[in-house]
């Protein structure tokens, strides 16, 4: 069937390949609908790899998807042909210590979509675990319902933050996963949040929520602003989620004495990090690697309308022009948060 196939570093092709076709006993079969550019596809695209993840031959694009139920597997109870779903895109091995542990998402043998080797779904039908599809509400798009896979990052995010109800949280980085994560962070409690960047458009995009207030640090000290909203204490949690290695230049700085620093961004190099400034502030460190055992949850927010991503799809693209939205989402323009693909019409 025909997909986005990302032949090589630097070359998309819209082409026939084979993909897996047979329903296993707890699959189902799902007609794709939407799919999400995410900066992870973006990055394949045009670097080919990501860390020790190298596109070694030809791979189907996209992860961030919802479609149509078309077919169950004979052991399939939860769900059935009709259904409106979004799907896990990683699927662990259930016997691993990992999985055992409830941290599948950091299972050595996780088969994630788009991840090389395994395809994405930029393509009209994938097969796919029962476990791991989710049925859509029916007052969630298919459009909105793209976006949870992402927002899964910022759920796991506030997760490991372990926000305490009233905190004053600072995101850095306001990219789609950062105003994901300050919007999950609303949502987990948090009283307020600052986010910055550079990008004047994106930083509008989230002051659209109430609770998010914007910093541009190419005109105000991010510190300055966080000292002025806490009385000089500082943050009660920091998400970095730029993954740029000057946002740890002072980090600690903006946090308070015995506050949580969560590290969501994914710098492609090594950092300098002030040991001895963390340790004087007994500051407790957290990491995120794609997320656990929120993809239900992030569901329900949605529903209940306590969360908003709409305002986040900045364009839509059909699957014959999926080249042309790729080479968009390459440029990086300001304006941009989440650019999506329509497959099914």
């Amino acid at each position: 069937m025909k997909a986005l196939v990302l032949e090589r570093k630097g070359e998309l092709a819209i082409r026939d390949i084979d993909l897996p076709r047979e329903v296993g006993a707890h699959d189902v079969k799902i007609a794709i609908h939407t799919v999400g550019v995410c900066g992870s596809d973006v990055h394949y695209y045009t670097h080919g790899a990501i860390g020790s993840f190298v596109v070694r031959e030809p791979m189907v694009l996209g992860h961030e998807a919802t479609g149509t139920i078309t077919e169950i597997g004979s052991e399939v109870t939860t769900l059935k042909v009709g259904d409106r779903v979004c799907m896990e895109p990683g699927v662990p091995n259930m016997a691993s210590r990992a999985s055992k542990l409830g941290i599948y998402n950091v299972d050595p043998d996780v088969r994630f979509w788009a991840t090389p080797p395994i395809h994405g779904v930029l393509t009209a039908e994938v097969i796919h675990p029962a476990a791991f599809t989710y049925k859509l509400p029916d007052n969630v798009s298919f459009a909105e319902g793209a976006m949870i896979e992402p927002f899964a990052v910022g759920m796991q995010a506030a997760t490991r933050a372990r926000i305490t109800p009233g905190d004053v949280a600072v995101v850095i980085g306001c990219g789609p996963i950062g105003i994901m994560t300050a919007i999950a962070a609303l949502a987990g409690g948090c009283s307020k949040v600052i986010i910055s960047d550079l990008s004047a458009p994106k930083l509008a995009i989230a002051g659209q929520y109430a609770g998010i207030t914007p910093v541009n640090i190419t005109e105000t000290s991010l510190k300055d602003a966080v000292m002025r909203s806490t009385d000089g204490w500082g943050a009660d949690v920091i998400f970095e989620a730029s993954g740029s290695p000057k946002a740890y230049q002072g980090i600690f700085d903006l946090l308070r004495p015995g506050g949580t620093l969560v590290l969501v961004g994914l710098p492609v190099e090594p950092v300098a990090f002030d040991i001895p400034a963390s340790i004087f502030k007994e500051a407790r460190i957290e990491t995120v690697f794609r997320y656990a055992n929120n993809f239900d949850r992030a569901v329900n927010l949605i529903a209940s309308g306590k969360v908003d991503l709409k305002p986040l799809i900045t364009d839509t693209y059909d699957f014959a022009d999926s080249i042309a939205a790729f080479d968009r989402a390459a440029k990086g323009l300001p304006e941009d948060v989440k650019l999506q693909i329509r497959i099914a019409q």
